[in-house]
């Protein structure tokens, strides 16, 4: 019986043995599961802020959104697509979006709208922590005699400092936008001027084609002649070597109308490697009468370096405000508590302010004022400057429309008619080849001066449109 008791005691502890040993085994894989779940929840959230600051970029947000917004447009805008045509309007909105000039411009525009973030910025307060009745040996008893100071202190500035140093701040800003506007102007008539440099090696390409295609088929009516024995074998070599000119002049337009496209591509920015396009527009002439007067008086009303010039002293007056508000010395406010531990605590407060004995910021007051005064004569010089860039401007567009128009008085058609009539005459036998060829040589030559003589117009009016900061064109 007691036996019997014993094994039956046994297998009850070895069951409860191994039940306990299971329910250890089961809280130890619960405890590591939940230690899992804890980790992987403080990974999710440490982890999650940190994707949302990266892709969030506050500190871009916060500077002047709209030239960022056209910033990073401008990156993402993909160049001209494969073999498109553009024209002027074109080219210069694609211009305006991704030159890489306008883009690095605009950084000082958005360094200007930081700048008024600093400006508006407080001084920041001062905690203190200190401690005394240290003794130098720290042996023997305890220290108790300690006693701890806590303090805080703000800087108030006095003047309308922080006022004026926003003016300040805004007048740059000001400033940094009317020199981007001069940048824009600036190339974007550079940009205009290689825009016709192509649109005239593009003429001049063509003309030497078609003049290659006219000689060509007067070299083979050249050849027929000659084997019917009509004429010598010496003309017939003549213009075998005359041929070379004319393809040396199409192989030199070739390269130069592929030379002034690839410039207009840099000039357009983005991906240069991208950029496979050709430009919509002819040479054409339209003639332009403009009075000298009105021209001076919008140069003076548009021109953005005097607009410029004109935001410098507003600059300059803002920092003269300034300058003068920094003579005021700051007023600093502090308050505290000392603590001893067996004693009483007390309460104390201060007041700072610097004396302006000797430092009234005198060098910063006379330097602002030197500021203006630059601007100032900086205002009269553009002033000036530009009525005589937009009389310069006139004369010489007055002069390339005179040009241009003795070539319409009659000149081209001539040259066409004699074209003409020598080929019609050497067909029924009354003109030599040689006479045809001066034929196309004379109209080569005028068709060549007439398209640089349009070229010329339009640069003369550019030349008008730049001393005026004003379109002309229409």
């Amino acid at each position: 019986m007691c036996q019997r008791t014993n094994n039956y005691l046994r297998r009850f502890r070895g069951k409860c043995g191994s039940a306990f040993r299971l329910s250890r085994c089961r809280r130890r894989q619960e405890n590591r599961r939940t230690s899992y779940l804890s980790a992987l929840l403080l990974l999710a959230l440490t982890v999650q802020p940190m994707l949302a600051q990266e892709k969030s970029p506050a500190s871009v947000k916060q500077i002047n959104p709209v030239y960022v917004g056209g910033l990073f447009d401008s990156q993402q805008t993909p160049a001209a697509p494969a073999g498109r045509t553009i024209t002027m309007s074109d080219a210069v909105s694609i211009f305006l979006q991704q030159n890489l000039q306008l883009v690095a411009a605009r950084y000082d525009v958005d360094t200007a709208e930081a700048e008024k973030l600093t400006a508006r910025l407080r001084p920041n307060p001062e905690l203190s922590v200190s401690t005394a009745d240290l003794p130098l040996a720290f042996t023997g008893p305890l220290i108790k005699e300690q006693t701890y100071d806590y303090g805080v202190s703000q800087t108030f500035e006095l003047g309308g400092k922080r006022r004026k140093r926003m003016d300040v701040a805004a007048a740059n800003a000001e400033l940094a936008r009317g020199q981007f506007q001069i940048a824009v102007w600036q190339l974007t008539n550079d940009l205009k001027r290689k825009f016709y440099a192509v649109l005239l090696a593009e003429a001049l390409l063509k003309l030497a084609q078609e003049n290659q295609k006219t000689f060509a088929e007067t070299l083979q009516h050249t050849n027929e002649l000659y084997q019917a024995g009509e004429i010598a074998g010496l003309d017939v070599k003549r213009l075998e070597v005359e041929k070379l000119k004319f393809d040396t002049d199409v192989a030199g337009a070739e390269k130069d109308y592929e030379v002034a496209l690839r410039d207009l591509r840099v000039t357009l920015g983005g991906d240069y490697r991208t950029m496979d396009m050709a430009v919509a527009g002819t040479l054409d002439y339209q003639p332009y009468v403009f009075s000298l007067d009105e021209l001076r008086d919008e140069a003076l009303v548009a021109r953005p370096d005097l607009k410029a010039a004109q935001l410098s002293e507003r600059a300059a007056d803002a920092s003269i405000r300034l300058q003068k508000a920094q003579r005021i010395p700051d007023l600093t406010l502090g308050a505290g508590v000392e603590q001893v531990p067996l004693g009483t605590s007390t309460f104390n407060v201060g007041m700072g302010i610097t004396l302006p004995l000797f430092n009234r910021n005198q060098g910063e007051r006379a330097k602002a004022q030197i500021d203006k005064r630059r601007a100032q004569t900086q205002q009269q010089f553009i002033a000036n400057q530009l009525l005589s860039d937009v009389d310069k401007a006139f004369v010489t567009f007055e002069a390339q429309k005179r040009r241009v128009e003795l070539y319409r008085t009659g000149v081209l058609a001539k040259a066409d008619e004699i074209q003409n009539l020598t080929e019609f005459a050497l067909k029924a036998g009354e003109s030599s080849t040689l006479e045809l060829l001066d034929a196309i040589r004379t109209r080569r030559d005028t068709l060549a001066s007439y398209y640089q003589a349009l070229f010329d117009y339009h640069m003369s009016l550019l030349d008008l449109e730049l001393a005026t900061a004003t379109p002309l064109e229409k």
